[in-house]
């Protein structure tokens, strides 16, 4: 069966939004200004800035005003906890796997908090496997996490197809290695020159659907 991978934060998620929320709500619990939305994060830039440092930013910042637990709780639960699987993603994957592909998801991240992702979304119902960069040893675009992601349901990278946000992790990385890829624009211009993704899609549904309407 052809392999279709997949991007989970910003793709098949809206990451930033659920992060967005969740920081909402930690600066009116602690009495914080609301001002501060867009320095949280901007600092956070995505979930891209390692955890550690985010941690102490926000520490530095707030000081004994905020415990280091509701600190701690933000960046380990807020999104996870707050993360929605829209209904074009959910049904775009339902005929993926009616038109016999195998659907994987590949992602950065910490395992635990990937995975409360994954299984709070129901996604763990609609996808054949998953690997997370901190259970496999490689961050995309390294080629090894691309090669785990097969191995995880003994399928080939041959014919495979990814799909992302990110130009670096999800398309350079697919590129590298011969694979064809959807970038999702979310309105974004492609900026790169030396490499392009096959196809350009406003949402994963789109993406998703352009990829499986393909044969060979």
């Amino acid at each position: 069966m052809p392999l279709l991978l997949l991007d989970l934060d910003n793709t098949l998620i809206d990451r930033d939004a659920a992060f967005r929320a969740a920081v909402a709500g930690f600066l009116a619990e602690h009495g914080l200004a609301g001002s501060d939305l867009t320095w949280v994060t901007h600092v956070d830039a995505s979930g891209y800035t390692p955890r550690h440092d985010v941690a102490t930013a926000l520490t530095d910042r707030y000081g004994d005003a905020v415990p280091a637990t509701a600190i701690r709780a933000l960046l380990d639960h807020g999104a996870a906890d707050r993360v929605v699987l829209g209904q074009p993603s959910r049904e775009a994957l339902g005929r993926a796997r009616a038109a016999g592909w195998t659907c994987v998801i590949v992602t950065n991240g910490r395992t635990a908090q990937q995975e409360t992702k994954i299984r709070n979304t129901g996604l763990d119902r609609l996808v054949e496997g998953w690997v997370v960069s901190e259970g496999v040893g490689h961050k995309k675009p390294d080629p090894e996490i691309f090669h785990a992601a097969a191995a995880t349901v003994g399928a080939s990278l041959t014919g495979a197809w990814m799909i992302g946000d990110s130009p670096h992790a999800d398309i350079a990385g697919a590129h590298a290695l011969g694979l064809r890829s959807v970038w999702v624009t979310d309105g974004r211009p492609w900026a790169q020159d030396s490499f392009r993704p096959t196809h350009l899609a406003p949402d994963a549904a789109s993406a998703i659907d352009h990829a499986i309407s393909t044969t060979g």
